[in-house]
Order: structure tokens, then sequence, then C-alpha cells
């Protein structure tokens, strides 16, 4: 994994579903959607101490909360010209996401 971005791994086994790998700039664990699945995650799985950071949502679900991010992430750049994603820029999105397989 390239400085400054994270491994993920997703994907529902237990319904069957095949795990995928992605990699994710640092900066995306601090949206607040992101903050929600991490928070699930904890519940889910307890404290991963290695490997890629296990999220518990369908690959579907997190590609598109991915989607979700980037796209603000570039309304915030074209606004602000700023690309550095910080997490006020965030303040129109809604807080929460429901993952229809979680």
């Amino acid at each position: 994994m390239k400085k400054g971005w994270v491994a993920i791994q997703v994907g529902l086994e237990e319904e069957g579903e095949k795990v995928k790998k992605f990699g994710i700039p640092i900066s995306y664990l601090y949206h607040p959607l992101l903050q929600e699945l991490l928070d699930k995650a904890r519940e889910v799985y307890g404290y991963q101490k290695d490997g890629p950071l296990r999220l518990p949502c369908s690959v579907d679900d997190f590609i598109h909360l991915r989607w979700q991010i980037e796209r603000e992430r570039n309304v915030s750049m074209n606004k602000h010209g700023n690309h550095h994603l910080h997490h006020h820029h965030f303040h129109h999105l809604p807080t929460s996401i429901s993952f229809h397989s979680c």
C-alpha cells in the first residue's frame, strides 16, 4: 500500500459474498459515513491488530460509500481550490448511511 493509504477488506462472507480488498486514502477514515462503519466494525470484529481493516458491509455498499466520499471531495476541491480533504467540508452530507446488507 502506498504511503498515505490504508487497505480495506469488505464483503459479507456469511452471505456467500467474496471478500474484496481496496486501498483508500487515510483521510477518508475521517469522513462521518466511514466513521459510522468503523464503529460498526469495532462492534462486529473488535479491534484488529494487523492486516487490512475489515469492514462489515457488502462490496457494493462500500463502493457506493467510497463514491459518495470521492464526489464530496471533488466538489470541495472545485469549490475551494483545495486538494486536501477536511472533515468540515462534509457538513451537507447525511450523517448516516444504511447498509442494506449489514
